[in-house]
């Protein structure tokens, strides 16, 4: 007896100390939302990848009747943005709307990772799936990425490609692996910082995201060869698959997801999911990311975890077979 009541106060002090460190009780969480949000994001205001958050933020404000405040906080591969995260109360009213497949991969990117994303964030629901496209100049011979192969292995170490991101650079190093490719590879801090090698034809072909393919291939600068994903993409469904093209074992996808620290409560979370899930339903929500080259993607909580995982453990296999040095 003494045991079970001994067992009986560290329970009730437990759960004090949770009351007291500003845990989410079954109360608040029926009454949500009470408050406004805070949506963060890993990019800087204004950039490509902003957009889309800001998007979703102002679908948010819609859905909920409460103010939804993009914050942007931008280093370190978007880890800033996600410890942010990952630290704040777990009580909805923070998320993260970034790319679940970089937050995955920057576990194996960097020596000392700050956050373990499938253990301390929980995917409220996926957004959208994303290519890569295999990129060229619009002045390049290559009209398909059957000739840009061909030529690419002729021309042996005097090939050269750009990338300016982690999933390119992996990108391009599984492409050269499957092919015997001897590719110089020239990384760029920035996609505008390619742009002049790529009009004078100082590099061969890049290995580049959506945004950045769809809209130099809209401003007649790039031509689009190949996507990175299993199957066509329906916002670009006449651009062949590697796979298609004779390169497989290149299966790379980006992933935007809604995460919230891994402690928010479980009803909290599925109001959210059931909201952003209409969101991505609309026809609107289709027509802007079909814009950024991505198809609509929503899921359920588990199937979005269960996909931060996956793509956590893959991501040790690609940074491997890339030879990347975590930093």
């Amino acid at each position: 007896m003494q045991d079970i009541s001994r067992r009986n106060m560290l329970i009730g002090a437990g759960s004090a100390a949770l009351a007291a460190s500003g845990g989410v009780t079954g109360a608040a969480a029926q009454q949500f939302p009470s408050q406004n949000f805070l949506v963060v994001c890993a990019f800087p205001p204004g950039s490509g990848a902003d957009i889309p958050v800001r998007y979703f933020a102002e679908e948010l404000r819609k859905k909920s009747g409460r103010t939804t405040i993009v914050e942007n906080r931008v280093g370190a591969a978007g880890n800033i943005a996600a410890e942010y995260v990952v630290r704040a109360k777990p009580d909805g009213y923070t998320m993260l709307i970034h790319a679940g497949s970089s937050t995955a991969a920057n576990f194996h990117l960097f020596k000392k990772p700050p956050i373990n994303p499938a253990k301390e964030l929980q995917v409220v629901t996926t957004l959208n799936q994303q290519p890569f496209m295999v990129v060229v100049s619009v002045n390049s011979p290559y009209k398909t990425f059957k000739e840009l192969t061909a030529a690419m292995l002729k021309k042996g170490e005097k090939a050269s490609y750009a990338q300016s991101n982690t999933t390119g650079k992996v990108m391009g190093e599984l492409y050269k692996v499957a092919t015997g490719i001897k590719a110089l590879e020239i990384p760029y801090r920035t996609t505008a910082d390619s742009l002049n090698d790529f009009a004078s034809g100082a590099v061969d072909y890049g290995m580049m995201d959506p945004i950045s393919s769809m809209a130099n291939t809209a401003a007649g600068r790039w031509r689009m060869l190949a996507v990175s994903t299993e199957r066509r993409m329906n916002a670009v469904p006449d651009l062949p698959t590697m796979t298609e093209e004779g390169v497989p074992g290149v299966e790379l996808f980006g992933w935007f997801a809604v995460m919230v620290p891994a402690a928010t409560p479980r009803p909290v979370v599925d109001q959210l999911n059931t909201w952003f899930r209409e969101i991505v339903a609309t026809p609107e929500t289709k027509e802007f990311l079909t814009k950024f080259g991505g198809d609509p993607w929503s899921s359920t909580p588990e199937q979005g975890q269960a996909q931060l995982l996956k793509d956590q453990q893959d991501w040790e296999r690609y940074v491997k077979a890339a030879k990347i040095e975590p930093q």
